[in-house]
């Protein structure tokens, strides 16, 4: 079997405003879709990370990987990526060029998966149960009252942990209060704060039982400053997000900065590196928590990653609604879960007319 072709879809798809809408987001929000096309039929399709700058992602797979991957076997895929890191790295080893990876990682497993006419998980040594728990991961709120709404409409829609995005304790009490001590909740800063600010609002939160704190301190590779926050801050550590492979994540874990690893499958190094990052977790007693707010092959890719991973925690799900789905018949999203399809390789069929229609110039 060979790659006869391979494109890179950058998607405009726009949200629905809704009860519990934020206006954190306001346009619609990118999805870079890969799809890989082989000799035999099989098509693989992927994620890559398209937030900020998606078509600087989408060339370096269109203009840089697609030339040097055209005529190769997509089951090579440990050789492949290999070949697609040393390709970039002069481009650099972290971000852009390990998004575009990502994407292209995962549709080759896909194709692998279809090919052996099983899930992926069922690859990776299979799945205690068919469905996987999922937390509601809110987006930012300035409307306190919206907030509320949303943490509510969470609640009654099933999930027993929800994430916030917000930045202060009004929030952080308003919530708990909102959801009773049954829920757990998580904070995420997204890098905001310096060390002696993050200590300070951990002190703070403390009250409020939360099951982590994630990546509260600028810069996120101050692995220092994080180990000596998990010590005193009274308060778990999750990080990882902005990491990139498990070079990235073997510095982490050897300062001891998380109690929670954050791999993201479509900004680590796609499914590979992302197996890599789990099994160093494993060797180090550290709980994965994967970093998954997207809606495409990527949010697939990590239920069956967290499915085969007993000591994986949640996936994450972005609480926002959007027009249409990638795919023609959406993933299953119920009372707090993610169930796995029954299809091979991800599991469900991509929808060719979005990929189009919602197709933005690149």
């Amino acid at each position: 079997m060979k790659i006869v072709d391979i494109q890179a879809y950058l998607l405009a798809i726009p949200l629905k405003e809704t009860e519990y809408s934020s206006r954190w987001f306001m346009r619609d929000l990118n999805q870079i879709i890969v799809e890989i096309k082989t000799d035999e039929g099989l098509i693989g399709y992927g994620e890559s990370f398209a937030y900020f700058t998606p078509r600087a992602v989408v060339s370096v797979i269109n203009d840089v990987l697609k030339p040097s991957l055209l005529g190769a076997d997509p089951t090579n895929i440990s050789f492949l990526q290999d070949q697609m890191y040393r390709q970039t790295h002069l481009a650099g080893r972290y971000g852009i060029t390990t998004f575009a990876i990502s994407g292209v990682d995962i549709a080759l497993w896909d194709i692998v998966g279809k090919k052996a006419g099983l899930p992926l998980y069922n690859l990776w040594g299979g799945a205690k149960e068919k469905k996987v728990p999922a937390y509601a991961s809110l987006p930012r709120y300035s409307d306190l009252e919206k907030l509320k709404i949303a943490a509510q409409h969470a609640k009654n829609s099933g999930y027993e942990q929800i994430k916030l995005h917000q930045l202060d304790v009004e929030s952080l009490k308003l919530v708990r209060e909102t959801v009773g001590d049954g829920l757990r909740l998580m904070m995420d800063i997204n890098c905001a704060w310096s060390p002696e600010k993050a200590l300070e609002m951990a002190r703070e939160f403390a009250p409020y039982n939360l099951q982590w704190l994630e990546e509260p301190i600028w810069p996120p590779e101050d692995f220092r400053n994080l180990a000596r926050l998990a010590q005193v801050g009274g308060i778990p550590i999750a990080s990882g997000e902005n990491a990139c492979t498990a070079f990235q994540f073997k510095a982490m874990l050897d300062a001891e900065a998380a109690t929670y690893m954050q791999p993201s499958v479509i900004k680590v190094g796609g499914i590979t590196e992302w197996r890599k990052v789990a099994a160093l977790a494993e060797v180090y007693n550290v709980r994965v928590a994967p970093h998954s707010p997207y809606f495409g092959p990527g949010l697939l890719a990590t239920a069956h990653l967290v499915a085969s991973t007993p000591w994986a925690e949640s996936v994450e799900y972005y609480y926002l609604s959007f027009e249409t789905s990638v795919f023609k018949k959406p993933p299953k999203v119920e009372k707090g879960y993610i169930f796995l399809p029954e299809g091979s390789g991800l599991g469900l069929e991509i929808d060719p007319y979005v990929l189009e229609h919602f197709r933005v110039s690149t």
